[in-house]
């Protein structure tokens, strides 16, 4: 959040991200990528870009892209867990279907499957569709935990007697289940989000761009390039400098690395600490 917010206002930060391939020195020409130097700590890309500014640049999106992907996807599961708290009924069938479709296959295969359908490739909307397809693939997964969490809190005591009092189901929803469950439901929101910039850097490292655009070169020829600066697609367009500049993917899947082990470290210390609090 701080590299989103403040990253583009420090001055050594290049926002314009300016291309310089070729660079006259007193020995000579030195073409891009340039290693890590004091003038660019992370080095540049091919394209002779400071890659430190590219990923303060890029942060913005990644983020985006991550919490754009777990709001719909917990919005979608949490409907169906409501309407399917008695683990039976249309809401249930959906939800458990779901949840079987998708379970058969690791989520990064149903990713790639679905995000290379030619319908989504080429299409001027890709980047919505993405976030669709990647909320939807674990909707049963979150929705199956949703549910068994509100299953147990309509057991309890407390439940039963307003259920007995003649509580609306709108106040139930409101007043009982969404506060119990409110302390277990912000954890694993805070978890899947490591789950989800884990997932996104696997498709960068396939190629599979969230972002991106079919760019004619010459007559029945083209190619499709990458629109964004997000860390996954950094990654994935780096893949072929592993051996010859290491710094260029090695920095973006850092900050992805440190992306996914804070949201699971954050997630994990408000367990801890919601579990300290019941007892």
């Amino acid at each position: 959040m701080m590299v989103t917010l403040v990253g583009p206002f420090l001055p050594f930060i290049d926002t314009v991200l300016e291309s310089k391939r070729v660079v006259f020195t007193s020995d000579g020409i030195e073409t891009a990528p340039f290693e890590p130097s004091d003038k660019h700590i992370f080095g540049t890309d091919r394209e002779g870009r400071d890659l430190l500014s590219v990923i303060v640049v890029g942060a913005k999106d990644t983020l985006f892209l991550i919490l754009g992907i777990a709001l719909l996807r917990y919005g979608i599961a949490m409907v169906l867990a409501l309407l399917s708290i008695n683990k039976k009924g249309p809401a249930n069938w959906i939800l458990q279907g779901w949840h079987q479709v998708f379970s058969a296959l690791p989520v990064i295969f149903s990713a790639i499957i679905l995000l290379n359908l030619p319908i989504f490739v080429f299409n001027d909307n890709r980047f919505i569709w993405a976030i669709i397809i990647l909320s939807c693939i674990e909707v049963g997964r979150v929705g199956t935990v949703l549910q068994n969490q509100f299953y147990r809190i309509k057991r309890t005591p407390y439940v039963e007697a307003g259920i007995t009092v003649g509580v609306s189901p709108f106040t139930l929803f409101t007043k009982y289940y969404i506060p119990n469950a409110l302390p277990e439901l912000i954890v694993q929101f805070f978890l899947d989000l490591g789950r989800i910039a884990l997932l996104i850097g696997q498709l960068g490292i396939f190629s599979i761009f969230i972002t991106q655009q079919f760019v004619q070169l010459s007559y029945g020829s083209g190619e499709i390039v990458n629109t964004s600066f997000n860390w996954a697609t950094l990654l994935g367009e780096a893949r072929g400098d592993v051996l010859r500049s290491f710094w260029i993917p090695f920095f973006p899947a850092l900050a992805l690395a440190f992306a996914v082990l804070t949201f699971n470290i954050f997630g994990e210390g408000l367990r801890k600490h919601f579990h300290r609090l019941e007892s």
